[in-house]
């Protein structure tokens, strides 16, 4: 343990705690969730108009990134209330508190603080500023305008004309038109060619000729168009021009076409202008109605205000800046967190250092002030108070939130932590959970290097193999290509109606995050009905799908994920039941366990000398009714029982019998637990309706022991098949008393003669090699083995003493 440093985590307690959504918070959210949908419609519309702008991907990357960042922000606040309520608690109960999140928001608040001012009327909400920010910086707008010329005169525009055309004078324009003339005799080409412009307009001007009468005319006395050059008389004009001519002239043609361009172009940029400020006038409104909407505060300065402000919580985060209620109560102000005497690089120092001092009882650290900070109960510190770990936020990681949650477990301390782990009743926020769960059991963080102890964790880990092809069944069953498997939340079977309006939602719910791409309305306008598709890297996304559906109200955001949840309970329930079912080592749970007779040496190593050895045990899995009635019994006394807790019988015979149970409602709202005689508490739970379908509820108790107990006593003897079943004493299933074989003690020299003599067996489910742990109920002996199957029993020795006869 010195070498290897492994710190026990007995002592720590571990629980998920569920803190709902309040009213206001349901409210805001679902205003929240509506307006990201109308968003994205806002975007692809301003979008589709424009062209050579920034990839589409570009901007469809930021919206759904910014999207995540928001609703993840928004699931935290919602947690502030039950955050706050468990830390005022554990100060009453003489505890510290140490609350552990990971972004703090400075950056948002220090540029509204730039925007706004240093005095606020109330603290700065984070999720608004993310929404302000990405569409302000990521509306698509066409590109501005240049100004509109004013009364820009036809002589103004030319002289722009010709001062674009490169490398061409007025005199040089005269020489073109003229080029075909015949040359004076004593006009060289050097002197045709020379720079002079006086020389040039000189020899010119002997020779030019009208274009409309074709005479040859001193060139004084013609009149050239500044647009195409041409030469006239004035008099051969139509009308004639009879005023002195000053400057640049355009003749009548060329003065209609400018005069038409410029209006073209006039109106032209009038659109353009109109489309931009059209455009601009959008944003504006947006950006107007992100400003209206009611959005919670910043999470961090709201608990440390509810909480007592910075006098009497550390603050251990990256953070240089904080806002700070004012001491009348009225507006917050922002302000360093380091003051004269303690530098910003040592301010999070500090912090820690009162807290271990007792000074103030509260901290709450971040991911930037998670390293290198000690805050556990050490008993060299002054407050070796117990110290309760809030987690508000989980981080992206299991190694990172290791690194926060060894804050508060170190060595050397009085006592250990008490983990709460806090989770909306959102279904999309699972996703966090989801991440970090899927390595936080093979990391052994907080399970002691059990993954048994990792049950509450283990549950949020939906991105498996189970979890794909649950989506995939999900998705299709919503697009109408297959059927649902089970009921959806909140419909009935008997009215198909409720179903297919669950679907309608549902697929409306997809297209709005995006799920299902290239909508159109499906047998023309009239219909109404959306059809679309899921492409196919989406199919078995189950991090898309648990991002996505964040952006949903919360009403149908929780009734997809529990469709999908059933679904996957279902798949993994028939995967049980077939024996495909890996789930690494599985315990063998009875209410009696016994070892039956001696342990066999059925296999001895002939290099290390180390044995194989075959256990036996008797399993009694069953309740009896006494057990039964204590159960229900002790529900309605805490209170915590529903009308529909109680003894049922089974609607159908099976075999000629019927089946009674015991149901109760679980933690988890609409769904039952179901204890039977034979095999104690079901894995599975029941829905409401389902548990109606099958059973009907007794009213008489004594009908109910009769049939409990006549049930628990045949089952010691039969399987529910009956005494005709074709598999005889080998079949377990629905069997109260067991016998379970167990190979213990060396097993990878013999492993693969196991796996070829389980080959060889009929059913599917004797073929899987199963690594079990079992423990004695009299003597709490523990064994960790592989199970074989009784029908096995017999193949698997047979080939274990011919391997042994051959090493002899």
């Amino acid at each position: 343990m010195y070498v290897c440093r492994t710190l026990s985590y007995k002592g720590a307690e571990f629980e998920v705690v569920e803190a709902p959504l309040e009213d206001e918070m349901m409210e805001m959210y679902k205003k929240a969730a509506e307006f990201w949908a109308e968003l994205r419609v806002e975007l692809l519309s301003a979008s589709a108009v424009l062209s050579n702008e920034k990839p589409n991907s570009q901007l469809w990357r930021l919206y759904w990134a910014s999207h995540q960042r928001f609703f993840r922000h928004m699931c935290m606040s919602a947690k502030v209330p039950a955050t706050v309520r468990l830390a005022k608690k554990a100060l009453n109960e003489d505890k510290c508190v140490v609350i552990g999140l990971q972004s703090t928001g400075e950056a948002r608040t220090e540029e509204a603080v730039t925007k706004y001012g240093l005095e606020l009327d109330d603290f700065i909400s984070g999720p608004r500023e993310l929404l302000l920010k990405f569409v302000e910086e990521n509306y698509p707008l066409p590109e501005k305008p240049e100004p509109l010329p004013g009364e820009e005169s036809v002589k103004e525009l030319q002289r722009k004309r010709h001062s674009a055309t490169p490398g061409v004078s007025i005199k040089g324009r005269v020489r073109k038109v003229a080029k075909w003339k015949p040359a004076s005799d004593g006009e060289s080409d050097e002197e045709s060619d020379t720079d002079s412009a006086h020389e040039s307009t000189e020899s010119d001007d002997e020779f030019q000729i009208c274009d409309i009468c074709n005479l040859e005319e001193d060139r004084k006395k013609l009149l050239q168009c500044s647009c195409c050059s041409q030469l006239f008389h004035p008099a051969c004009l139509v009308p004639p021009v009879m005023e002195i001519v000053i400057g640049d002239w355009s003749c009548h043609s060329c003065k209609e076409k400018t005069e038409e361009y410029l209006q073209a172009r006039h109106a032209y940029l009038t659109e353009l202008l109109k489309r931009y400020e059209a455009a601009m006038e959008r944003k504006t409104k947006i950006l107007e109605i992100i400003r209206s909407l009611g959005l919670p505060n910043n999470p961090l300065d709201d608990i440390i205000d509810q909480l007592g402000g910075p006098e009497k919580v550390s603050e251990i985060t990256g953070r240089r800046g904080m806002l700070v209620r004012a001491a009348s109560g009225k507006g917050v102000t922002y302000q360093a967190r380091n003051t004269k005497d303690v530098t910003m690089e040592m301010v999070n120092m500090h912090e820690k250092q009162l807290f271990m001092d007792g000074k103030k009882l509260v901290a709450i650290i971040s991911e930037a002030g998670s390293a290198g900070v000690s805050l556990q109960a050490d008993r060299r510190a002054i407050n070796q108070k117990r110290r309760v770990h809030l987690t508000l936020e989980l981080p992206w990681s299991a190694d990172r939130a290791i690194q926060q949650f060894g804050r508060t477990h170190r060595s050397n301390q009085a006592s250990a932590p008490e983990y709460r782990l806090l989770f909306t009743n959102l279904g999309g926020e699972r996703r966090f959970a989801s991440i970090v769960a899927k390595r936080l059991a093979s990391l052994g963080a907080l399970t002691q290097g059990d993954r048994r102890a990792g049950p509450h964790l283990n549950a949020y880990n939906y991105d498996s193999a189970y979890g794909k092809r649950a989506l995939v069944v999900m998705y299709k069953g919503i697009m109408e290509q297959d059927s649902l498997p089970v009921v959806p939340p909140g419909c009935s079977s008997e009215k198909l109606e409720t179903i297919q309006d669950f679907i309608v939602k549902a697929k409306a719910a997809l297209v709005s995050v995006g799920i299902v791409r290239d909508t159109v309305l499906a047998n023309g306008k009239d219909s109404g009905k959306l059809s679309g598709r899921i492409v196919d890297s989406d199919m078995h996304d189950v991090g898309r799908f648990l991002n996505r559906i964040l952006g949903l109200p919360p009403d149908i955001q929780n009734r997809l994920f529990e469709l999908f949840i059933s679904i996957l309970d279902l798949l993994i329930q028939n995967a049980r039941i077939e024996g495909n079912l890996d789930s690494g080592i599985v315990d063998i749970k009875a209410n009696v366990i016994e070892l039956q007779g001696t342990p066999k040496t059925v296999h001895e190593d002939q290099m290390s000398g180390a044995s194989t050895v075959l256990f036996t045990f008797t399993l009694d899995r069953g309740v009896m009714w006494e057990s039964a009635s204590t159960m229900l019994d002790e529900k309605q006394k805490d209170g915590l029982s529903s009308a529909n807790d109680g003894f049922y019988e089974s609607r159908r015979e099976w075999l000629g019998r019927r089946h009674f149970i015991l149901a109760f409602e679980s933690s988890a709202s609409g769904m039952y637990k179901i204890v039977r005689p034979a095999v104690g508490e079901s894995i599975r739970e029941m829905t409401l309706s389902e548990l109606k379908n099958k059973y009907r509820k007794l009213s008489s108790l004594e009908k109910a022991r009769s049939g409990w107990e006549d049930e628990y006593e045949v089952s010691s003897k039969q399987c529910m098949h009956g005494p005709n079943c074709k598999l005889g004493d080998y079949c377990q299933t629905g069997r109260r008393i067991q016998e379970v074989n167990v190979l213990g003690g060396i097993i990878l020299p013999v492993w693969g003669t196991i796996e070829k003599a389980l080959s060889k067996q009929a059913r599917q489910s004797h073929k899987r090699l199963r690594v079990v742990r079992i423990e004695t109920t009299a003597d709490n002996r523990r064994i960790v083995g592989l199970l074989v199957p009784n029908a096995a029993v017999e193949s698997v020795l047979q080939d274990l003493a011919w391997v042994q006869d051959i090493d002899d």
